[in-house]
């Protein structure tokens, strides 16, 4: 050991930063292959596992010097890295030694090795880099929630219109995962989950807090007024509709919103344009990562690459999608339920049918689309406007059967009605240069299927009306009629639907028809 420990030695090795310990791992394991060597076949003559007796020993002395600096390690270094490499490389030395000096023996070298206690570096190196890993993670958390706290979602940030903090947090992510394959430890491929979940956990909180506040369908969607029949006119059965909502609009039943009213659909596009950002950089980070596996040391890594690689960022991934589905939902309901609630909700068909329709709707839900079309990200971009037509028909639908009793229509309106909803198709088809005809097509059917019943004479209409129920309720319902709830799912063939038909339908039959049958206010 004193030539181990030779100054000189020490001092040449020093100039190349090699670590003390790592010199004494090295000299400690050439000694033992020197013994074995030379002097245990001599000393056999007196212990018949010289050899094993020598590396046992040589193992605990160096033990303890292992011991001591392992408790004086807080963090990982390279210095610590290299000093316990060479530790496992001497102990996998010398119980290789221990084991061929014991083959003869009845126990095949078990009691040697008992009296060599593993140093486990690889799990003290494990342990460092776990505590590297959870260091970067917070780091990388504290940078997540300060960008974000400083972003403003501003569509002029940069030419491709997402937010700079994603770019920040993505480019952090990335120096993470090339600084962990720097690090010179054999078990990338063992400790890369660990990582992963991690950065995995802090783009998922980027992504939560990204569409924080933005509102879902059901913040923007106004709440349903209670069901009324149309007010009657003169004595002699003539109905007129209330026309003092043509000149004072009435108060809007736009529902309370959860999100945040102050962000703009420019700010919530350029949300939704950072979420399909983070969606495609994520297979860029999850090939850079496999590529960096198959380079590493690791024996796991080409099993690791082939299959578990599929669980990088998988949740992120996922979150991201649903996100963009949100966002792309509560943009289009913001749009037509509250930023167009003047022309739609508290217009559309308000007193005279003629003198209300629909081209108020349709010029500012114009410009909105130019923004969206502008702004948005061509991967998403018909996702969100297909999203806009859905809530401006299922906008049409709610005027036509929940729009209060500011409006009523008769049935030569059914026209009108129809010829206004063809406006909107050709709006969203644009020509050719819109969306394809399947897919309004597709979305439009419910309409389609309901704007026959506003020209449908009214005694069809009670008789449909009448024989849905029967057929819903049975015979109970032949004594007095229940009222169908409203579920929303608007249908001809549903009651609740054309229930409502009738409630709006301006004339005698209908109105004598629900006071009888259901005793329903005028008024709210």
């Amino acid at each position: 050991m004193e030539v181990i420990n030779s100054s000189k030695q020490v001092s040449k090795h020093q100039q190349n930063h090699t670590p003390v310990l790592s010199l004494l791992a090295e000299s400690t394991s050439e000694l033992a292959f020197n013994e074995k060597a030379i002097f245990s076949p001599i000393l056999k003559r007196w212990h018949p596992h010289a050899a094993g007796v020598a590396v046992a020993t040589l193992h605990s002395c160096y033990g303890n010097e292992l011991k001591q600096f392992v408790l004086g390690v807080s963090e990982l270094s390279p210095h610590a890295i290299t000093v316990l490499r060479s530790a496992d490389k001497l102990e996998k030395d010398l119980v290789q030694i221990a084991v061929e000096d014991s083959v003869d023996s009845d126990d095949g070298g078990k009691s040697i090795i008992h009296e060599m206690p593993p140093y486990e570096a690889e799990s003290v190196i494990s342990n460092l880099v776990k505590s590297w890993i959870k260091t970067r993670v917070d780091r990388l958390k504290e940078l997540v929630d300060r960008n974000l706290l400083q972003e403003v979602w501003n569509p002029q940030a940069n030419k491709e219109r997402f937010a700079p903090s994603a770019v920040e947090v993505l480019r952090s992510v990335d120096e993470t995962l090339e600084a962990f394959f720097l690090l010179p430890i054999p078990m990338h491929a063992v400790l890369i989950p660990n990582l992963v979940n991690g950065l995995d956990r802090c783009l998922q909180n980027y992504i939560m807090k990204a569409k924080s506040g933005c509102g879902t369908r059901s913040t923007f969607i106004p709440a349903l007024p209670t069901l009324t029949r149309c007010t009657m006119g003169s004595k002699f059965h003539v109905f007129k509709k209330d026309k003092s909502h043509i000149t004072q609009k009435r108060k809007s039943q736009v529902g309370t919103t959860n999100g945040d009213n102050s962000f703009g659909i420019p700010q919530l596009c350029v949300r939704i344009n950072t979420l399909q950002y983070v969606r495609a950089q994520l297979e860029v980070l999850e090939k850079r990562t496999l590529i960096q596996l198959r380079n590493s040391e690791s024996a796991l890594a080409d099993d690791f690459a082939n299959g578990m690689c599929k669980k990088f960022f998988e949740l992120t991934a996922a979150a991201c999608l649903e996100g963009i589905l949100q966002l792309c939902e509560a943009t289009a309901y913001k749009v037509v339920f509250q930023d167009l609630s003047h022309v739609l909700w508290d217009g559309l068909y308000v007193g005279e049918v003629s003198a209300s329709r629909i081209e108020p709707f349709l010029q500012e839900l114009e410009q909105y689309l130019e923004i969206i079309a502008s702004t948005v990200h061509d991967r998403v971009r018909t996702r969100l406007i297909t999203d806009v037509m859905k809530a401006s028909f299922e906008g049409f639908l709610l005027v036509l059967l929940a729009g209060g009793p500011s409006r009523a229509f008769t049935l030569q309106d059914s026209e009108i009605i129809e010829e206004d909803f063809k406006f909107l198709n050709d709006l969203f088809w644009s020509n050719g240069d819109g969306l394809p005809t399947d897919l309004i097509d597709k979305f439009s059917t419910t309409v389609k299927g309901i704007i026959p019943l506003f020209c449908t004479d009214t005694e069809n209409l009670v008789q449909q009306f009448k024989s849905l129920i029967l057929e819903t309720y049975g015979s109970s319902a032949k004594s007095r009629f229940p009222l169908p709830p409203t579920s929303g799912q608007w249908n001809p063939t549903e009651p609740n639907t054309l229930l409502r038909v009738l409630c709006y339908r301006s004339d005698v039959t209908a109105c004598k028809f629900l006071k009888k049958t259901y005793d329903l206010p005028k008024k709210l």
